[in-house]
This record gives structure tokens, sequence and C-alpha cells, in this order.
């Protein structure tokens, strides 16, 4: 009884400091999303406001202009722009599914030697930052041989500068996806290949109708990953094009708002929201591979 005594305090102590713990989590975490949520909620508020309320700086609108969302379709060309940010980025992510997963499954399953030294490449990839690649990649572009008018040596002309192949073959591969399509094949045990491999099946056949199908959470983790990136892609567009025509959606909205003593802003609020609302598909559409993806990629090297 005594022993009970000493040890029903402690016990309802410790409870209740877990529940504190807890609380204040919560507490944090729920500021946090509120801080993080608070300009997408300015953003689409602004996009129903009238001119003369957004130059008033108020927070909600008197009346909701739905019309605006109408009006920024003809203000800019923003249904070309949407067009262009769709081919970008469905022709990205295409491309790096079929060669990140190929290149992740050499390095996990095949027989390559100094595939150690290959991934340690790839690992020291991860840190090195875009801008640090950009202006080299630019006149690799600038240098392709037999495009745009360039010879042989890949001079003289302009190479894939201002075309589609120079948006998209330069960033549909990265480290990042090499990265985990290997730590995802590494997971699976090797007697699936050599059980393939007893019965005929050739390399190709194994990856792509054995292997591949196992690794579903790390295809949508890349996929939705290089969507992102394809989608918001800006920097590099901004660089390599200057053709109207080419010009994805985020380039669009920033030249709409070139213009700092004439922007509309309520346009261009409405542009903006638009332009989240299919990230926004996205993620909820493949949260639960997402999620799965990313607590299952480090879990064997």
């Amino acid at each position: 009884m005594t022993t009970e005594l000493i040890r029903y305090p402690s016990t309802k102590k410790k409870s209740l400091g877990s529940k504190i713990r807890w609380t204040i989590f919560y507490i944090v975490l729920s500021v946090a999303a509120f801080a993080m949520v608070v300009p997408f909620i300015w953003m689409v508020l602004t996009s129903l406001k009238s001119p003369a309320e957004v130059n008033s700086f108020t927070w909600f609108p008197s009346e909701l202009h739905w019309d605006n969302y109408v009006t920024a379709m003809t203000a800019a060309p923003f249904l070309d722009y949407f067009r262009n940010s769709f081919i970008l980025a469905i022709s990205m992510t295409l491309l790096t599914l079929i060669f990140a997963t190929a290149a992740g499954y050499s390095l996990a399953k095949m027989p390559i030697p100094g595939k150690t030294y290959i991934m340690w490449y790839v690992i020291a990839m991860l840190m090195v930052p875009f801008q640090v690649v950009i202006v080299p990649l630019f006149l690799v572009v600038k240098s392709i041989p037999l495009f745009g008018g360039n010879d042989i040596f890949g001079q003289g002309g302009s190479g894939w500068l201002d075309s589609w192949w120079g948006l998209i073959i330069p960033l549909s591969m990265g480290p990042l996806f090499i990265f985990l399509s290997r730590q995802f094949f590494t997971s699976l045990p090797d007697e699936l290949g050599e059980a393939a491999r007893i019965d005929g099946v050739t390399e190709y056949g194994i990856f792509a109708r054995i292997m591949l199908p196992l690794v579903k959470p790390a295809l949508v983790t890349i996929t939705v990953f290089q969507l992102e990136a394809a989608w918001n892609s800006f920097l590099w567009p901004l660089i390599v094009t200057s053709s109207p025509d080419l010009r994805p959606l985020q380039l669009g909205l920033a030249i709409f708002a070139q213009d700092e003593l004439n922007v509309q802003w309520n346009y261009l609020m409405a542009g903006a929201t638009l332009a989240t609302v299919p990230m926004i598909i996205l993620f909820i559409a493949a949260q639960k591979y997402f999620v799965q993806g990313l607590a299952s990629s480090g879990l064997k090297g």
C-alpha cells in the first residue's frame, strides 16, 4: 500500500507533464500553420476585391468580385501560360520518371564498377545549389550542335535557347530523384531479380515488370516533387526563353506585374490563385503515397 501511494502521484505527474508538452507542441504547430496560410488567404481575398479596395489595404472585400478571374484571363494571355506550364510539367516529369528510376535501379541492383563512387557523386550534387551550375548549363544549351543554326561544333547559332528542348531537357533529371529511386530499389530483396533471371527474364523486364511496380511510393514522390518544381519554374525559363509563346505561368505572372506604377493586383492575385490550385489538388490526391515515400526513402542505405 505504501509503495502504491508513493508511485501514484509520480505516475499522475508524468501524465500531466506529457499532456502539457503535447498541448504546447500543438499550439506551436497551429501558430506555424496559421503563419504559413495567411499569405494564401490574403491572396485569395485580394483576388476578390475591387481596385479601390485593393488600394485601401482592407482585409475583407465588401463585395466578392468573382468576375476578376474571368477578366484576369483576358488581361494577359494566362491561358497560354497555363498551357505552357502543363506541357513543361508533364514532359519533365515523364522524362524524370524514366531516367531517374532507371539510374536508381542500376545503382541499386546492377553490378556496375565504381557505383559506390557514383552514388557519392550523386549525394554531393544534392548540396550544389542550382545557381552555381546555371551559367555552365546555359553555355551547354547554347552550344548544342546542329540546333538553332549551330554547326557540328556547336558554334554560330543559339542551340536550344528559346525552344522547348532548352526548357524541358536540362532540368528533367536531378540527383534527388536518382537518390530516392536508388533507396527504394535497394530496399527490395535481390531474390526477386535472381528468380526472374533464372526464368529467362531480361534485365529490362525485371526493371519494368517486377521492380518498378513495387516502388509505387517512390514514383508518386518523384512525380509530386518534379511536377511542383516544373510548375513553379521561373529562373530557368527567364534565362533561356525570349518568346512570349514559350513563357510558363510563373514567368507570365512576373511579367504581368512588371509595371510597378499600374499593377492590377486583384487580377494578378486571381491568376496566382488559379496557379496554386493544380498543385493543391495534386498533393491532396497523392498525399498518402507522398508521405509514405518520404518516410521510407532513407530506411536502407
